[in-house]
């Protein structure tokens, strides 16, 4: 059993209990900050792409960016983030995250990455004057 903590601003931890790379099956993760529970999250880990199925702050402690906190950690290591079957409701909070409707009650967020010839070609380019 592999337990992996994730520590981030606040005092905020994400433990992750039994999630195996490419394991097919979706496993709870609890959010804490410092000893307390405040939340958690419903994830498919299949290396490094992240499928949450839901993601639930308790109510006395929503509205103080702990979804947020939680995504961004996320993102630090996942190359693409999916939000599973998202709720009417949640839509913005995901759009403001920066994933985008896939028009099957998905959204999606891939990290951006520069490809090297263009990287190149921009350095280059920035090098000549015209």
């Amino acid at each position: 059993m592999a337990i992996i903590f994730h520590e981030m601003a606040d005092n905020l931890i994400i433990k992750t209990e039994n999630i195996k790379q490419g394991d097919p099956s979706y496993c709870w993760v609890n959010i804490e900050l410092e000893d307390t529970r405040i939340g958690k999250v419903r994830i498919k880990r299949i290396y490094r792409k992240i499928i949450i199925k839901n993601i639930n702050i308790f109510p006395e402690f929503e509205r103080h960016g702990f979804a947020t906190q939680v995504l961004n950690q996320f993102k630090e290591t996942a190359r693409e983030i999916i939000a599973d079957k998202v709720r009417g409701t949640a839509r913005g909070f995901w759009e403001k995250m920066g994933f985008s409707d896939m028009g099957n009650g998905n959204y999606r967020w891939v990290k951006y990455s520069v490809p090297q010839s263009h990287k190149i070609s921009t350095c280059i380019a920035s090098h000549h004057k015209i």
